[in-house]
């Protein structure tokens, strides 16, 4: 089994993040976050390395 190396994350209006989901290929990850940003809600989503702590998520 392939470790995931990509994190599609989601910002809601509140600046709470969460992980959608994990891929291992960065173009599926990409692909999934711009599904989910053509729906038309207001969530801000963003692909990051898997390895790579995110702002305000409290990874170090």
């Amino acid at each position: 089994m392939t470790e995931a190396a990509w994190v599609v994350w989601r910002q809601d209006d509140n600046g709470n993040r969460f992980v959608v989901t994990t891929r291992a290929v960065r173009a599926e990850a990409e692909e999934v976050a711009a599904e989910m940003e053509a729906r038309g809600h207001k969530q801000l989503y963003w692909v990051a390395a898997a390895d790579q702590p995110q702002p305000g998520t409290g990874a170090a």
